[in-house]
């Protein structure tokens, strides 16, 4: 039986070492650890595991991680770690940030992230907040659940409206293969994505704050950063990807006031070899940028 580590490969893992450039001795923030795919490889490249502070809101992942040995652990979502460590006055060599979902939450069918196997509608990655999808779907307004699958799932607003409009009248929904039957009866499948893809999407980005947790965190990093750190963002999809080009944009192109300096001119993306053997890694962009700050 495979382990989660083995079940799950970091993305892009070659190029966050590249822009990340750990030295032997600098201290390094995983702000979602995950499964401890990047961070493993950041660890043996400083020496130390104790340099190496990690998050994760899951606590299947923390678990994992303390299996792995590892100790500086912290179970919480990425910008309370955030803010708790600017209060306590930590700051790091590198910082990453992984957005994506791991593939053991995508397997698990009990987590409810996926269609392609039954489970509860459940989405959330803190297993410890109340709120889960099904309370999404089924309390919603139909109004409501059109904003958010426009908004998050960048669906059109009439294609948003039959969607959330079909799902009203199917309530209660409780699984994610009915979901995405009811769903794929408003929009028959037309090519190799599943119609329901974007409205899955959408749901968990509403659940967990996806795009909140990120705006406000992005704002943090700076103050977490030591002179001369760097940090990476890894983006799936194009929502993400907007914040992240905008902020480092603004914080590069500000003249005197500038905190960063740009390591990637354009997100870097996977390799044709990467995608064989990782095709999860396809929507996948990093971008990095070093602070200049003294």
């Amino acid at each position: 039986m495979n382990t989660p580590q083995q079940l799950h490969k970091p993305v892009l893992l070659e190029q966050v070492k590249q822009v990340l450039n750990p030295k032997r001795g600098e201290s390094y923030l995983d702000l979602t650890a995950g499964y401890g795919g990047h961070a493993r490889e950041i660890i043996s490249a400083i020496g130390d595991e104790k340099l190496a502070t990690l998050v994760d809101r899951d606590k299947n992942a923390i678990r994992e991680l303390k299996r792995l040995g590892l100790t500086n652990l912290i179970h919480d979502d990425f910008l309370s770690a955030s803010e708790k460590l600017k209060e306590q006055g930590q700051t790091f060599d590198m910082i990453l940030l992984d957005l994506g979902v791991s593939s053991p939450q995508l397997d698990k069918w009990e987590r409810g992230f996926s269609f392609q196997n039954d489970g509860p509608l459940d989405m959330r990655m803190d297993q410890e907040q109340s709120w889960t999808a099904a309370e999404l779907v089924n309390r919603s307004s139909e109004k409501d659940l059109s904003k958010i699958i426009v908004d998050y799932g960048e669906e059109s607003i009439r294609t948003a409206n039959k969607i959330a409009h079909a799902i009203r009248l199917n309530r209660p929904i409780n699984t994610t293969v009915e979901l995405a039957k009811i769903i794929q009866n408003v929009l028959p499948r037309n090519g190799k994505i599943h119609p329901a893809t974007r409205t899955f999407q959408a749901i968990r980005i509403a659940i967990n704050d996806e795009l909140g947790q990120l705006s406000w965190t992005l704002k943090v990093l700076p103050e977490l950063l030591n002179p001369n750190g760097r940090v990476a963002i890894i983006t799936f999809h194009s929502l993400e990807d907007r914040i992240v080009k905008q902020f480092l944009k603004d914080r590069s192109q500000s003249g005197y006031e500038a905190e960063f300096r740009l390591i990637t001119k354009k997100p870097i993306t996977a390799s044709n070899d990467e995608l064989v053997h990782n095709p999860r890694a396809r929507s996948a962009k990093l971008r990095a940028a070093v602070n200049i700050k003294k």
